[in-house]
């Protein structure tokens, strides 16, 4: 943003001058006098345009003092570059999207469902962070890198959905691509928030592997396992053979959640395990992790600043000029 300021005020305080210097020669030509009497004024009658010009030296060599002071406090108008800091993390959330993430053990709404909107109040809460975004199943998809553009995350939040991704949980593939995100971070804090309901069952990736990568990145890694676990309500759709539709039913499944992974995957980079069974445990581990440790991110700011002193000081040039022309052409401060 632009803006207006002096580079050297205190030259302000000069400007004074001027006026001073105005009021020292009337009083003085008022004191000229030895003697004034009540209502002699009136008897002189209408001061002369030349009585009133006689002053005009003086105001304008006043008018370029003031001028003069306030070119040599150096006006400028623009902005300048300065560095900010402020407090953030950079963070990259991996979510899970597989099949299993349809489960309604979270009523009246799906994991998948209660999922993103707690992960969308936890974008909406670190307006000072980067927050990418990254999916996964069989296959993993950055969706966002980490960015402090909230609306366009939230954007693609609410694009995400199941059957993006060929179905299966590659918990691995989906740490290393967020990892792949925050290779070029300069944060000094760098987590990963990596939501899953499941174990590995998919992907060329290693989870561990890509812990011990973590690691050595030092970047902290939250894992967070979603769902009761065990035998769950889950949509399945079958075609009548009759009729040949689609209908969708509603099956007790069994989903397994390695635990024992996902602990060991926090414990490696420094991070914490937590176990969500329902939507309000799951706002309250996003709520604990809000709470992470900020890091301080400089960020730099450009401002430039265009010198008014050339015209200004042009200005009170000229006004000293003619005052010293009309002083030269007989006009001049004198006694009455």
């Amino acid at each position: 943003m632009g803006g207006f300021r002096f580079q050297d005020p205190w030259w302000l305080l000069a400007a004074l001058a001027g006026p001073l210097v105005v009021a020292a020669a009337l009083l003085r030509e008022r004191q000229g006098g030895a003697l004034v009497f009540p209502g002699v004024a009136r008897l002189r009658g209408p001061r002369s345009r030349r009585t009133r010009l006689r002053q005009l030296p003086l105001v304008l060599a006043a008018l370029g003092l003031m001028t003069g002071a306030v070119a040599l406090a150096r006006p400028q108008h623009g902005s300048l570059k300065e560095e900010i800091s402020t407090r953030g993390v950079d963070i990259v959330v991996a979510l899970d999207i597989s099949g299993s993430m349809a489960a309604q053990d979270f009523q009246p709404k799906n994991r998948i469902a209660v999922a993103k909107e707690v992960v969308s109040e936890f974008v909406r809460r670190r307006t000072s962070d980067r927050i990418g975004l990254v999916i996964f199943a069989a296959k993993s998809l950055t969706k966002s890198p980490p960015t402090t553009d909230t609306a366009v995350l939230l954007r693609q939040l609410e694009d995400v959905h199941l059957d993006m991704l060929p179905d299966g949980t590659a918990i691995g593939s989906g740490l290393a691509t967020a990892l792949t995100r925050l290779r070029r971070s300069q944060a000094k804090s760098r987590v990963i928030v990596l939501v899953t309901d499941g174990s590995n069952n998919a992907g060329e990736i290693a989870p561990l592997t890509a812990a011990d990568l973590a690691r050595a990145m030092e970047v902290r890694v939250y894992t967070v396992g979603v769902g009761r676990g065990g035998e769950v309500p889950m949509p399945v759709r079958a075609r009548d053979p009759t009729t040949g539709e689609i209908h969708e039913y509603t099956m007790m499944t069994e989903v397994d959640i390695d635990e024992e992974l996902l602990k060991a995957i926090a414990e490696r980079t420094g991070g914490e395990f937590f176990r969500a069974t329902d939507s309000g445990s799951l706002r309250r581990i996003f709520d604990r992790i809000d709470k992470l440790e900020k890091s301080e991110i400089k960020m730099t700011a450009y401002r430039r600043y265009r010198e008014w002193f050339p015209p200004v000081l042009l200005t009170a040039t000229a006004l000293l000029a003619a005052a010293g022309l009309v002083w030269a052409g007989g006009l001049r401060v004198a006694p009455a």
